[in-house]
């Protein structure tokens, strides 16, 4: 029999096969995708060179595992995608990674330029599209500038001339194919660069110093942008005894048992203060915009080494352009021998309320309608998890619950973007990263059903992810929002208690379902035993979260709280 085999591919010094040795050579070590005949040429390089390929079953999952990539590793989170609606099935994944200031670097197929503007298969302006939600969006059509063009593209992914976030590269397919000589390529486009550092003017930092250690009720809050400098910012909360709260974004740089961190008095205490620290954070919709009908009484320092989270809402005075562990380092220099002015009783105070507030209490076990409470599962992970997991949250009012119930260390989530769906991806991501620790993913139903797949890449690729859906048949923050705001009238927010272990085990894994509380420690361990798992708790509609309690699911006019939003009115002089 003839064997029609060929090698379309086999040439080394092809757009693609430069491609795949530029990624290799900066230290990319996977990429994330789902495959297509226009990025089949640099698709086939990377393998050749033993660069992972993490396929997936949705092309947002894909950038999804890219970012989490990116936010565990520090380094370039890359994903691979053909044209048409490959491209097009990034947009939400790409705007999250936008909003999370991620590098990552997505590169998309497009139809060959004797093909372009003829109407071919999956043509449509992808450029135009990614352009609102990316640092850089482009075609690289001119072959031996490609690499010129990918290099701009992962610098300006890692805040070069911009915040950090997502790039947007395509190249034409009969591009990929072209011959580009060795001498037409220029070694600095396939290299790596340091981390670009930033040291404050030192006049500033001393201004900072001098407010810090002159406020009477300081508060420091961090984002993403202070995830490199907590040796430092431990060493300032030590010297000035100011208050902590993290967000998200920085979720465990500070010990919970720190003297300094206040979280579950976190509305309260920003009431009360008179110095707001940002570091790496904007004053963004989770601080209140910064507005004084949250922050009656403090005045602003700004820290960062992106302006636009020095210069969002509320101007600081002073604000430092400078990475934060230099900045906070220069700050420290500067307060030698300043003493603190800080109202040691009311800090010790809100201290006293956070521990009393933040206590283990018992978890109820069950909602009025006798199913579990989504508070009992946090409990079974408090007695059952390793010292040392990673917990990914994921879900709508599930995610106020999981906030406050998990206490890993190591934390990601929805996001400011309240993106849904990241939870599976996420998780898969972070299996990979670090197969020496377990990863536990904790999501709501609805979150979970929109990438519910990605248990099937789990399976596939060895991600011994263990995944907990709190089951209450409902998108109950919205649920909640219609029953109590409009009249009663729950339309299209009802799910149904599916059998998302029977599912689990269909594509291979292992898979328990809970109704009973007391199951529950029993079958984490399980799942943690034989993963990749999945645990199905059936959970009450009754248990409702404080967040859809508060208002968020309503959506006030001013502020995403209603306490804060009738604060916004007061300011404003509104009834």
């Amino acid at each position: 029999m003839t064997d029609l085999r060929q090698d379309l591919n086999a040439d080394p010094q092809s757009v693609a096969a430069w491609i795949a040795r530029s990624l290799k050579a900066r230290g990319v070590d996977r990429i994330f995708g789902l495959q297509g005949g226009h990025i089949q040429p640099i698709w086939d390089h990377a393998a050749r060179l033993g660069i992972r390929i993490i396929d997936v079953r949705h092309e947002v999952a894909a950038v999804h595992m890219a970012h989490a990539h990116a936010e565990l590793t520090g380094g370039l989170g890359v994903a691979m995608v053909t044209a048409g609606p490959g491209v097009t099935n990034t947009v939400t994944a790409v705007a999250n990674a936008s909003l999370a200031r991620m590098p990552v670097l997505v590169i998309g197929g497009c139809t060959s330029r004797p093909q372009a503007n003829m109407g071919p298969l999956q043509d449509i302006p992808h450029v135009d599209i990614l352009r609102p939600v990316a640092r850089f969006s482009r075609t690289a059509r001119v072959p031996d500038q490609v690499l010129r063009e990918m290099d701009e593209a992962i610098a300006r992914a890692f805040g070069d001339a911009c915040e950090p976030g997502p790039s947007y590269l395509e190249i034409p397919t009969d591009v990929l194919r072209i011959n580009v000589p060795d001498h037409m390529v220029l070694d600095e486009w396939m290299q790596a660069r340091p981390r670009r550092r930033l040291p404050p003017d030192p006049a500033l930092a001393e201004e900072a110093a001098h407010a810090i250690w002159g406020a009477r009720r300081p508060l420091v809050v961090t984002g993403r942008g202070a995830v490199d400098a907590g040796a430092a910012l431990i060493r300032l909360l030590d010297a000035t005894g100011a208050l902590y709260l993290d967000t998200q974004e920085s979720r465990g740089l500070v010990p919970a048992d720190h003297p300094s961190v206040v979280g579950a008095m976190r509305g309260a205490v920003m009431g009360e203060v008179d110095l707001v620290v940002t570091i790496g954070r904007k004053l963004d919709y989770q601080l209140g915009y910064g507005s004084p009908a949250v922050f009656p009484h403090a005045r602003f320092v700004r820290i960062s080494e992106n302006a636009a989270e020095l210069y969002d809402n509320r101007r600081g005075a002073p604000e430092l352009l400078a990475s934060a562990d230099l900045a906070l380092e220069a700050i420290l220099a500067a307060g030698q021998g300043l003493e603190s002015r800080i109202d040691r009783p009311w800090a010790e105070g809100v201290r006293a309320k956070h521990v009393a507030r933040s206590a283990p209490k018992p978890a109820p076990k069950t909602g009025a309608d006798g199913h579990v409470h989504p508070a009992a599962i946090f409990e079974a992970l408090r007695e059952v998890a390793p010292a040392d997991y990673i917990a990914v949250a994921d879900g709508g009012d599930f995610l106020s619950f999981a906030r406050v119930g998990l206490e890993a260390r190591t934390y990601l989530d929805a996001g400011a973007f309240g993106c849904l769906g990241v939870g599976v991806p996420y998780a898969n991501a972070a299996a990979l990263a670090c197969p020496d620790r377990q990863v536990i993913c904790v999501t709501g139903d609805g979150a979970y059903g929109l990438n519910a797949m990605e248990i099937d890449t789990a399976a596939r690729h060895g991600a011994k992810i263990v995944v907990i859906v709190s089951n209450n048949a409902a998108w109950n923050i919205e649920r909640y929002d219609q029953e109590f705001n409009y009249g009663g009238r729950v339309v299209g927010t009802t799910l149904a208690h599916s059998d998302y272990a029977g599912m689990a085990r269909a594509l291979g894994l292992h898979a328990e379902r809970v109704t009973d509380p007391e199951g529950l420690a029993g079958a984490i361990r399980r799942a943690m035993d034989n993963a990749p798992a999945l645990v199905d708790v059936v959970t009450s509609q009754d248990a409702v979260s404080s967040d859809a309690r508060k208002g968020l699911g309503f959506v006030p006019d001013y502020q995403p709280l209603t306490a804060w939003d009738d604060a916004e009115r007061a300011r404003r002089g509104l009834a």
